[in-house]
């Protein structure tokens, strides 16, 4: 085994025990929302700050070199030593499900190296469905490789995941089923596992889409604006919010999708 083997694989083990161990702790919190108001702020914040302290120490204590997204400024030239890599941590994607007892959520992890994606994991605690990949490898789920299959067309068994308010921007003639389960990571992933043609997405951000953009295009599929034209996710390394609404389905599949979609005048 090579060095760099060794390393990735250090990487991956590191990765995939903090983001389950997260995960875990996730819920402890899970469903203890206030009934009383329909957000409860107050026991997120403190979830959140429990989790990404848990993630920090880790970090520090296993890799005290490398950097974590958001802390430190992303403007830094390249570098050939422990200072390259970037870790993307977000607690939690699909926080109103969380809060609210819905058990589509889930803690997300990407690493970058010198700006490439080197790993990306989502992990839902509640089910306990752990999506994975290496940049340049094969996507998995659980211990099984999956892949985006070639199906060759629409039809009324298909299944389009969508966000909210996606009524508000399109008129559909999708003929199959159109879904919002309140989780973007989750929504890609099912994509890259072959149970959706494919997944609209409005208002993320850079760490919502980190590790599922890698697991997304290990299993055969990419993400680009609806219109068509390429998204490149590292033009957002600032943290802006990403305005474009974007689709994630199979490489090839995006055209056949978007011929169901017209902008709401």
């Amino acid at each position: 085994m090579t060095a760099q083997e060794h390393d990735a694989k250090e990487l991956m083990r590191f990765a995939m025990d903090t983001v389950q161990s997260a995960g875990d702790q996730a819920l402890e919190y899970y469903g203890k929302g206030n009934p009383k108001v329909k957000f409860d702020e107050e026991l997120v914040t403190e979830a959140e700050l429990k989790l990404s302290n848990f993630f920090r120490s880790r970090l520090r204590a296993q890799f005290p070199d490398h950097r974590i997204f958001g802390e430190e400024t992303m403007a830094a030239g390249y570098t050939h030593d422990a200072g390259g890599y970037v870790w993307v941590f977000d607690a939690f994607d699909g926080v109103a499900n969380f809060q609210a007892g819905i058990p589509v959520w889930g803690t997300s992890m990407a690493l970058l190296e010198n700006f490439w994606p080197i790993l990306g994991i989502f992990f839902m605690p509640v089910t306990k469905d752990l999506f994975h990949a290496q940049a340049g490898g094969l996507a998995h789920h659980g211990d099984r490789k999956v892949a985006i299959p070639d199906q060759p067309e629409v039809s009324n068994e298909s299944l389009l995941f969508t966000y909210s308010r996606f009524n508000t921007h399109y008129r559909t003639s999708f003929p199959g089923k159109i879904r919002n389960l309140g989780c973007t990571a989750a929504h890609i992933c099912y994509v890259a596992c072959g149970r959706a043609e494919a997944a609209l997405m409005g208002h993320v951000s850079y760490q919502d889409l980190a590790a599922a953009q890698i697991i997304l295009e290990a299993a055969g599929g990419e993400i680009r604006k609806v219109d068509g034209d390429k998204f490149h996710l590292n033009e957002y390394l600032d943290g802006r919010r990403i305005e474009d609404h974007l689709m994630a389905a199979r490489k090839g599949k995006h055209g056949a999708v978007r011929d169901y979609l017209k902008e709401s005048l």
